[in-house]
This record gives C-alpha cells, sequence and structure tokens, in this order.
C-alpha cells in the first residue's frame, strides 16, 4: 500500500470537557458586586444632588469627635398643620455627637431652655432660630456645649409624616389616654399601651404638649422615639435590600430634609448609625434640669439646665463618659 492508500494512525480519545462550576459562581458574584456598586454609586448622587441645603456652620475650628445639631422646624409652609401660625421657630433641639473613643449620646434641649444668645443676650433657646436661622442657633448651642457642629440637619413638620410612612409606619407607645385639640393626637390605650401608627399619627405624637404633665420634656421624649423607630426601620435588612422602598425613602427623605451644605449622603449614613448607638445605649435625654419655671424678666418661663448651663453635664458628653444617670429623664 502506498502512501495514499495507507490507513490513517487513530484519533486520541477525547478528552470530556471539565466543568467549573466555581468561575460561573465567581463570574456571578462579579456581576453581583458591580450591579451593587451601581446601585451605591447612583444613590449617592441622587441623594447628594437632591438634597436641600442651607447656610447654617459658623465656621468655627473643629472639637474632637463628630457633631450634628438635628432641628424639628414648626413652619407650616409644607402644609402638614393648618392654622395660623407665622414664620418659623426651632421646635425641637438635638444635639447627637460620637465622641474620640466611640461613644454616641443623644441629648434633647428644651426649646424654652434659658442660653446666651450671641448677640442678643439672655433668652429662651428656640428664640436663635426666629432672630438669625439655622447660622445663630448653631452658634448658640456651640456656645452652650463647647462643641463645634459639624453638619446641620432641619426637618419639618411635614417631613415626620412622609418618612414614617415611607418606612411603612411605626411602633409607637404611651401608657395613658389623650384627646389633644392642639396636636390632633388621639390616643386610646384600650388599644394597646404600643400601636402600629401611620405618618399622621407620628406627628401628632410627637407635637403633643399641652396633654403630657410633663410638657415639653414629654414631648422631646416622644420625639426621640419618633426618630428612633424610623432610624430602626430606615436601616433594617428589609429596608436596605428592598430597592422599592429605598426608593420611597430616598424621595421622602431628600423631600422632608434641609442640611448644611458641607452634609453628604455619608454624613447623613454616619448620623443614622451614631442615633441609633445612641438610643441602644440609654444615653439619650435632656441634660439636668434645675427648674421648669425660671423666670429672668421679659420672656416668660424659661427652663433653668442644672448650675445654669450644666457644665459637668457637656464636660461629660465631649469626653465621652455619659452614662445613663447622667440625663434627666421623665
Amino acid at each position: 500500500m502506498n502512501r495514499h492508500t495507507q490507513p490513517s494512525p487513530p484519533s486520541p480519545p477525547k478528552r470530556e470537557r471539565r466543568r467549573h462550576p466555581l468561575r460561573w459562581l465567581a463570574a456571578a458574584l462579579a456581576i453581583l458586586l458591580a450591579l451593587a456598586g451601581a446601585r451605591v454609586v447612583w444613590l449617592v448622587n441622587d441623594v447628594n444632588s437632591k438634597l436641600q441645603r442651607v447656610e447654617a456652620l459658623s465656621g468655627a475650628e473643629d472639637t474632637p469627635g463628630e457633631t450634628w445639631l438635628i432641628v424639628g422646624s414648626d413652619s407650616r409652609a409644607d402644609g402638614a398643620v393648618a392654622d395660623d401660625t407665622e414664620g418659623a421657630r426651632s421646635d425641637s433641639i438635638m444635639l447627637l455627637h460620637r465622641a474620640p473613643g466611640g461613644q454616641a449620646s443623644l441629648t434633647s434641649l428644651p426649646r424654652d431652655t434659658y442660653v446666651e444668645i450671641p448677640g442678643y443676650g439672655g433668652n429662651k433657646i428656640n428664640a436663635a432660630y426666629s432672630y438669625g436661622g439655622p447660622t445663630l442657633l448653631v452658634s448658640t448651642v456651640e456656645q452652650l456645649t463647647g462643641l463645634t457642629v459639624d453638619h446641620y440637619v432641619e426637618v419639618g413638620m411635614g417631613g415626620v409624616s412622609s418618612l414614617v410612612d415611607a418606612v411603612g409606619g411605626i411602633n409607637l407607645c404611651l401608657d395613658y389616654d389623650v384627646d389633644d385639640a392642639d396636636s390632633g393626637l388621639v390616643w386610646n390605650t384600650s388599644q394597646g399601651v404600643c400601636q402600629e401608627v401611620d405618618g399622621t399619627k407620628a406627628l401628632a405624637y410627637s407635637r403633643m404638649r399641652k396633654s403630657d404633665p410633663t410638657g415639653d420634656i414629654g414631648r422631646a421624649l416622644r420625639q426621640r422615639a419618633v426618630i428612633s423607630a424610623v432610624v430602626s426601620k430606615a436601616v433594617s435588612p428589609s429596608t436596605l435590600l428592598n430597592l422599592s422602598q429605598q426608593n420611597l425613602l430616598v424621595d421622602a427623605g431628600t423631600q422632608a430634609l434641609t442640611v448644611d451644605e458641607d452634609a453628604s449622603m455619608f454624613d447623613l449614613g454616619k448620623m443614622l448609625f451614631a442615633f441609633r448607638s445612641a438610643s441602644r445605649a440609654g444615653l439619650t435625654g435632656a441634660p439636668p434640669i434645675a427648674s421648669l419655671d425660671y423666670e429672668p424678666g421679659g420672656i416668660g418661663a424659661a427652663v433653668l439646665l442644672e448650675e445654669t448651663t450644666a457644665p459637668g453635664f457637656f464636660t461629660k458628653l465631649r469626653d465621652g463618659t455619659l452614662s445613663t444617670t447622667d440625663f434627666d429623664q421623665p
């Protein structure tokens, strides 16, 4: 047989193609991470572009730790409450501070707290907002506490309602019946001391004052309870992993909040976790109060802090050495 008729040598046996499931898993994880990263970038840009901003910071030299001033405005401009009240005041004032050692605390400053307002003398602290807006309020709080405010966050009354609705409602507690005409709160304990409420009822709950035997002190306690409940649901896995609820929260938050010019989504995120940390540790409440009926003259009854400006309390706050017994809690 010549070379044209000789049979071809046998072909080597075909190797079975091996599958690599780990490669497919790695590829799938890479795609998911890329999508998650894209989502985070989109959220950051979306929030930063939509946030309402105001000039608020004093430019004072930084102090150790990180400090947020959280203010509730009683402006009726958003239509959440319909009455004849004009202008805007700081209806609630909260100082959230994370000390260098990591301790987070949330201090409610009663709106009638007697303070020295730069350029105006002694008055109730909420007058600072009326006289000079966020900037004067920030300067007043800095003078009182010895802390430089790093970020300012303001929420209107309509914002409270929309944020509660965005997280699907919250659970609130009150152990006595209320039918308060001013705030609109109707609370019937026959339906339970703790109840699931929507945004409208949560707003009434946080505004109620005249039917509370402790007045503004009790109202501040309820305001902290509302914000704490919203924060807890906002940072829960059920919200963080739900894209549609994320969108609702972003829309409600960016419409409800007004922040300083330097604040970013990351600053708000750090604020939420500091708030949750303070709440879980029980480091919330008002500074020690000497009198709820202090009358210096010309401004009516005011709240007088111990030793006039509670210097010992604010020293502990700055140092991160507060305990739950340091707060005046109803």
